[in-house]
């Protein structure tokens, strides 16, 4: 639909509409991450705040769009002169699709202008046309790194830098970034979200009203968009003239040391790493004074920039679930208030002249007039009793000797065998370490970009070239080009041999121009890049009672988690599938989220026989279906047991359906007799084996432990 949906006609969401207008009035900001489950009005939202945005004075045919009172020197369609002629238009959202190259976003080399006029252009990418105007990346978390490393370096310094394919420019980029995405399909990395300024989370309402509201609102905008856009024309121009007020303002508005200060211990009292966090704290609460028309920022415009700018910010390790942990928040804010109080009382103190009137250090009134503080059992943040674990109600342990399932906590009754393996919590895993590199030796095809096995790439070292089949796949090889067209000239017809050194000089500058200016399309060359590819690491994990023996179990979860962990820093699908009991079962579909597979390990329990062929038939089943979902991605198999197979069929009969898979079997078994069977697996597979306590990568390197899988893979790249 042409009409966009008023900004001001959102029901709910707050946070989201604060956050986006505060980014419109500053930039500097850093832009919003949105996160939120599937129809939430993450997109309606981002697009409807475009057209809240002022209007943009642009120099006439710049396709940067410098502004004509304060023109970019840099600009590579200037020096603009002061009398060129300006033009006014709306400013822009651009959206950048998840599948786009790097060429689109930060702009190249311009080939046809290059080939055919002999000069170096450069065509510009969607950064420049952002320039002065809104950015949007939906499902964020699914672009690739490098592009969004990419996006949040323009964003932070306002400039692009472009330095590839023979060209160097740079030229401003100052815009609106703002990115939604879907946790369930995973999580961007950490290091990325911290670049964001702002993260919101948002879900639907749990108010049939407000439900009931949403549904009758976007019904009437489907019946008529114009009609429905002119009801609140009146507040989305509101909105905007707050907005370009706000800009205005911003420039004057102050930020007193106090407050300053007060940001300072805010970040330090809730652990956030370097200063990027104090930084974004202060923008924000100036963008929130010059919003709210003051020019001077106070102690509430810290305390709601901390609340959008910090809550994300807290994740003491990469595979932790991302959360607003108010709680935990609301107690940094008191600890600063606390020790500026402090400090200012030992800076100032209270003459002392005898008076008994004031409280003593051990009682009293806290110092915001309530009771006990959060340590001291007095109400949670809710108003209500105490939390989960000081004993009141739904705590488990509130004195009537109930646990949590139900029983009896005491001794159970006479006749009844106790099951502590029934009952017993699930075996926790250790300090991850770092893993053996387990890789595909394989070259593949690089259908998916990461860093574990080795594959023909987009980007990467170049090996050589070649001629493409239609189209261009990627950058063109310039030398490989110009050798095409030299020679093709060169079989047009024998040329006269130079008599001296200088003539042969000239013959060779004569040919290489003519050659340059004379290229066709059959002489293009493409470059062939060897880079890295991210794979499918399918886990399948022995839960089986004899891998409770000996604190097995802690070991696997350990070697699984380090396994996960470097899965999630060579960006690599995971998957998991346990066997126990008379089963197996995919406990985590292949997914991008490695912090479910976390959570999934650290609930799995043990006990009951080993059905070691139904883990390889679900293992199997799973491949192939992420074959046909996306046939470009290798499987890497990690198969965790200690080969025992004692419910079931032989697991070798399973070996054909897993023919052409590179696979590593990571054995477990431990004492002093030691039956092999993990090893005959290996063999049956064609795979490698690990020993459970070799799987930790030596001090000197590691090496690729999945090289016996070579001939296995390249028999799926046939079948393939």
């Amino acid at each position: 639909m042409t009409t966009p949906y008023p900004f001001s006609a959102v029901v709910g969401l707050d946070d989201l509409r604060l956050a986006l207008l505060l980014t419109s009035v500053s930039p500097a900001v850093g832009g919003v991450l949105v996160r939120g489950e599937k129809g939430t009005a993450k997109s309606t939202v981002v697009r409807a705040v475009a057209s809240l945005l002022p209007p943009v004075t642009v120099v006439r045919g710049c396709r940067f769009a410098c502004d004509p009172a304060a023109p970019d020197p840099q600009c590579p369609d200037g020096p603009h002169p002061a009398d060129t002629p300006a033009t006014h238009r709306p400013a822009t959202l651009v959206e950048l699709p998840v599948g786009a190259t790097e060429d689109r976003v930060v702009g190249t080399l311009d080939i046809q202008r290059a080939l055919a006029d002999g000069v170096k252009a450069y065509e510009p990418g969607l950064l420049a046309a952002a320039h002065r105007g809104v950015l949007y990346v939906d499902e964020v978390n699914l672009l690739p790194d490098h592009l969004v490393d990419l996006l949040l370096d323009a964003a932070a310094m306002g400039r692009a830098h472009v330095e590839r394919d023979g060209v160097s420019v740079k030229h401003a980029a100052r815009f609106l970034l703002v990115g939604t995405m879907n946790p369930e399909e995973g999580e961007p990395r950490p290091q990325l979200v911290d670049r964001f300024g702002l993260v919101v989370t948002v879900a639907a309402p749990r108010d049939a009203r407000l439900r009931a509201e949403v549904v009758r609102r976007r019904l009437a905008y489907e019946a008529d968009p114009a009609g429905f856009a002119q009801r609140f024309a009146g507040d989305e121009r509101e909105y905007a003239a707050r907005i370009a007020a706000a800009r205005a303002v911003l420039p004057s508005v102050q930020l007193p040391d106090a407050e300053l200060d007060r940001i300072a211990r805010v970040c330090l009292a809730y652990g956030v790493d370097g200063m990027r966090a104090d930084i974004v704290v202060a923008r924000c609460a100036v963008a929130l004074a010059a919003w709210s028309g003051r020019d001077v920022v106070t102690a509430d415009d810290v305390r709601d920039a901390a609340r959008l700018a910090l809550p994300h910010r807290r994740r003491t390790d990469p595979l932790d679930p991302p959360g607003t942990d108010e709680e935990k928040l609301d107690q940094a804010l008191e600890d600063a208030e606390r020790q500026a109080q402090q400090e200012a009382a030992e800076q100032d103190p209270a003459p002392d002249d005898g008076d008994d009137d004031d409280p003593s250090p051990g009682g009293g009134p806290a110092p915001d007039g309530g009771g006990p503080g959060p340590d001291g059992g007095g109400p949670g943040p809710d108003g209500g009793g105490p939390g989960p674990d000081g004993g009141g109600p739904g705590s488990g342990t509130d004195g009537g000797g109930v646990a949590p399932d139900g029983g009896d906590a005491g001794t159970p009754p006479d006749g009844v065998t106790p099951q502590p393996k029934a009952s017993a919590p699930p075996a926790q895993a250790g300090q991850a370490f770092r893993p053996r590199a387990l890789r595909i030796t394989a070259r593949g095809e690089g259908g998916h970009t990461g860093k574990r096995s080795p594959a023909y790439a987009r980007r990467g070292r170049v090996i050589g070239s070649r001629k493409p089949v239609g189209k261009l796949a990627g950058a063109p090889h310039l030398p490989a080009t110009l050798r095409a067209a030299l020679h093709r000239t060169a079989l047009a017809g024998p040329l006269a041999r130079p008599t001296t050194p200088a003539a042969g000089e000239a013959r060779a500058a004569g040919e290489v121009r003519a050659a340059v200016m004379g290229v066709q399309a059959r002489d293009l060359r493409e470059a062939i890049h060897v880079g890295r590819e991210a794979n499918l690491v399918l886990f399948v994990v022995d839960a089986s009672g004899s891998m409770a023996a000996r604190k097995r179990m802690t070991l696997v979860k350990t070697a699984v988690l380090s396994l996960l962990r470097d899965a999630y820093q060579r960006r690599d699908r995971i998957g998991m599938i346990t066997f126990r009991g008379a089963d197996a079962d995919v406990v985590l579909p292949p997914t991008s989220s490695h912090e479910v597979g976390v959570m999934r390990l650290a609930a799995l329990r043990t006990g009951g026989r080993t059905p070691l062929a139904a883990g390889l038939r679900a293992a199997a089943r799973t491949i192939a279906t992420e074959r046909r979902r996306d046939p470009r991605r290798r499987p890497l198999l990690i198969v965790v047991t200690d080969g025992r197979a004692t419910s079931g069929p032989d697991p070798l009969l399973l070996v054909p359906a897993l023919a052409g898979v590179a696979t590593v079997v990571v054995d477990c078994e431990s004492g002093p007799i030691r039956l092999g069977l993990a090893r005959k697996l290996a063999g049956a597979l064609q795979a490698d084996v690990l020993p459970l306590d070799q799987l930790e990568a030596a001090t000197g390197g590691s090496r690729p432990a999945a090289a016996a899988a070579a001939p296995a893979d390249r028999a799926y790249r046939r079948a393939a």
